[in-house]
């Protein structure tokens, strides 16, 4: 098989399991909690790593922002063996309460975005699989951090995010939106590929603080402690899963 066209890797570059960021500086800060890392491949949005985890082989890969990238991403790493993905991200909350920091594990995504369309009908679930939501909601409870547990809705228009949409994601329940696990989740459903997602709020949309917004840089400092937390709840994932 010759060599994936973004991803730049072939068949058996990668292990079976992988953390997807969306932003590629993640990649190093995950792999800088691993016991030992190495970059396989760097392009465009996406910087791919392997790494050691306790033991456990684990690929980490940046998906960019938005789900026609993440399409690409999975696309990708399945042709080349990948089985099981987590993506480790951040989102904006949606229900008054969820503090900035706070983390969710997503039950579903709601399809507001154009990717998943081309695959299938929006009438089908975007949802994770099982055994990742029940290891990273295990993972949370192991190191005994409260996380959000329940829909969120994947929206492709960061600015186009009106008061509107705001009120009618509250209204509906919906607990955050962020811009990519709708394909993650439909993409793996599709390919036999497991997949879940747990993000770090950096925002709260309904209470008027949007990413940037409440600090000179992209993510205020509890949202930067807290994505650390959320990686280890993803690491430990990765180890019930292997």
């Amino acid at each position: 098989m010759a060599k994936q066209p973004h991803l730049l890797v072939e068949e058996g570059d990668l292990n079976e399991i992988a953390l997807i960021p969306g932003d590629p500086g993640r990649v190093d800060r995950i792999a800088g909690l691993c016991d030992e890392s190495e970059v396989v491949a760097e392009n465009r949005e996406y910087k791919l790593v392997n790494a050691t985890y306790e033991g456990t082989g684990l690929t980490i890969c940046s998906t960019g922002i938005g789900c026609p990238s993440a399409a690409i991403a999975i696309e990708e790493l399945e042709r080349v063996g990948v089985e099981t993905v987590i993506r480790v991200g951040t989102t904006g909350a949606l229900q008054r309460g969820i503090e900035i920091g706070d983390m969710v594990v997503a039950t579903g995504a709601a399809k507001d975005e154009g990717t998943t369309k081309r695959y299938e009908s929006a009438t089908y679930p975007a949802v994770p699989d099982f055994e990742v939501l029940s290891a990273l909601v295990d993972g949370a409870e192991g190191r005994d951090e409260e996380i959000h547990v329940g829909p969120i809705a994947s929206d492709d228009a960061f600015y186009a995010e009106t008061d509107e949409y705001v009120d009618e994601w509250e209204r509906a329940g919906i607990l955050s939106v962020e811009m990519e696990a709708a394909a993650v989740f439909t993409l793996a459903r599709r390919k036999g590929m497991r997949a879940g997602a747990i993000c770090t709020v950096d925002g709260n949309l309904v209470e008027g603080t949007q990413k940037g917004e409440t600090d000179d840089e992209e993510l205020p400092e509890k949202a930067k402690d807290n994505v650390e937390r959320a990686i280890g709840i993803g690491l430990d994932a990765v180890l019930a899963l292997s």
